[in-house]
């Protein structure tokens, strides 16, 4: 009987204990790494790096004076060496760890072993970045990031550098408009695209930028931000006339450059500026986000004045696209389906667009459309999102690099009420005044009454 009580004491509580860590492994994921994964994946790496390494050809043969100095102080066999750890560094959602890497070795060896470290580490994905030249960084991330989307409390941060999505390895996704200006968004119906641009309008809405929105569909999807744009075009008439204002804008603020290049005695030789980030700061004008929703829209034309318009339409967002970095005004264009059928100048368009963002998308076409010149993974990539997970995207640029994203799930009216709260950092900008969107005032609801009216309890006779 006793020998049943003391199993009883000790097996119930580790039974409930594994039957909480199972529990938490696919409801808290999260949870669960910090409490079980990290503690065993440390383990595990510790004890088999070097191992590890060996097998799957990442070592070098040591350097002649490390076999000397061995061979006149120990006795022990003479191996390969592996990369040097340089730090390893815990996080909630993986483990980090940098390493120096050993003579001849280059990152492009770690990537192609990525998925035999991740197998003999038992993580759930191991991705390499590039610190430095020589110094590498192994991202293992515990589990399924995207499956549940958390985004970090730490983000980069700077003027037009806005946290967008998380990436597969646990860190921001973000839009750097300095580093890449125009970027291009694919994805079909439900695959996320509209959450994506929810969340990048949410974003810049809490900065000092101008909003200016093209969305064809007669509105529907950008009216709600209606009270932080400071234009908005809903139909192919509306959006000429706008992209005509845009350019004209963008050739008065070159103008602005010009002049300010003019005065060489006032104006030091090292301040000589081509952009108007060499501007001072009282000089410069406000950045503008220019937001078309559905970009194969300017490209329809079903009669002959439609096609002059559409032309007009495309070469003016294409000058924009080429020039308007310098100018402060940078594009973001979605779109369903991009390809070369859309018509003249889809190509060149798209070669001005160095982000690139797809979606799930329902053919192959679009994919290479827009992750062919980054990458042919990508687009395979790109291919195999599921259905059953929107908002999962390949974020790529023209350097090659790409990864898997995936947005936060933001409501359509808690999008619009970030939008309403930042209404005062709305600017004016003269030429686009006219496109200025109408914002309906805020309906007020009277207050209910503390008490309930009284009623007499006598009849009412006449």
């Amino acid at each position: 009987m006793s020998g049943v009580l003391a199993l009883t004491e000790v097996g119930l509580p580790l039974a409930a204990l594994g039957g909480g860590a199972a529990y938490a492994r696919v409801k808290a994921p999260a949870l669960y790494w910090s409490a079980v994964g990290l503690p065993i994946a440390a383990a595990r790496f510790s004890v088999t790096y070097g191992s590890t390494m060996d097998a799957c050809g990442l070592t070098v043969a040591p350097s002649s004076l490390r076999v000397a100095i061995m061979r006149a102080t120990t006795r022990r066999e003479i191996r390969p060496v592996p990369p040097r750890i340089r730090r390893i560094r815990p996080t909630t959602t993986g483990l980090t760890v940098r390493l120096r890497l050993a003579p001849g070795q280059e990152p492009a060896d770690l990537l192609a072993s990525a998925e035999r470290l991740r197998h003999a580490w038992g993580v759930h994905s191991v991705h390499v970045e590039v610190v430095k030249p020589g110094v590498v960084e192994l991202r293992m991330t515990g589990y399924d990031v995207l499956r549940k989307v958390r985004m970090p409390r730490t983000s980069p941060t700077g003027e037009l550098v806005v946290p967008v999505a998380l990436r597969e390895d646990g860190t921001a996704f973000v839009r750097n408009y300095r580093a890449v200006p125009h970027a291009l968004t694919l994805g079909t119906t439900l695959s996320g695209k509209s959450m994506y641009l929810r969340n990048l309008i949410a974003e810049l809405a809490r900065t000092e930028v101008a909003l200016v929105g093209i969305d064809c569909k007669r509105g529907v999807e950008q009216a709600p931000f209606a009270s932080r744009l400071t234009a908005l075009a809903t139909d192919p008439e509306m959006a000429s006339d706008l992209l005509d204002r845009l350019v004209e804008l963008m050739e008065e603020r070159y103008d602005l450059i010009r002049s300010y290049q003019s005065i060489p005695s006032a104006v030091p030789s090292e301040e000589i500026t081509s952009d108007v980030w060499g501007l001072p700061a009282k000089l410069r004008p406000v950045p503008v986000v220019l937001l078309v929703d559905e970009v194969a829209e300017l490209f329809m034309a079903a009669t002959r004045k439609d096609e002059e318009r559409r032309d007009r339409m495309v070469t003016q967002l294409i000058r924009l696209a080429q020039l308007g970095r310098a100018a402060h005004i940078y594009v973001e264009a979605c779109g369903q389906r991009f390809g070369a059928e859309l018509g003249k100048g889809a190509t060149m368009l798209r070669a001005q667009l160095t982000g690139r963002v797809v979606h799930r998308v329902n053919d192959k076409a679009t994919a290479e459309m827009g992750l062919g010149d980054v990458s042919p993974d990508a687009v395979f990539a790109a291919t195999q999102i599921p259905p059953d997970l929107p908002g999962v995207a390949v974020a790529g640029d023209s350097s090659g690099g790409w990864s898997r994203i995936r947005t936060p799930h933001l409501t359509l009216a808690q999008a619009a009420a970030i939008c309403r709260a930042n209404a005062h950092r709305t600017p004016v900008i003269d030429q686009l005044e006219r496109f200025r969107p109408y914002v309906p005032p805020t309906a007020t609801v009277p207050p209910k009454p503390s008490f309930p009216p009284h009623f007499s309890a006598s009849p009412i006779t006449e």
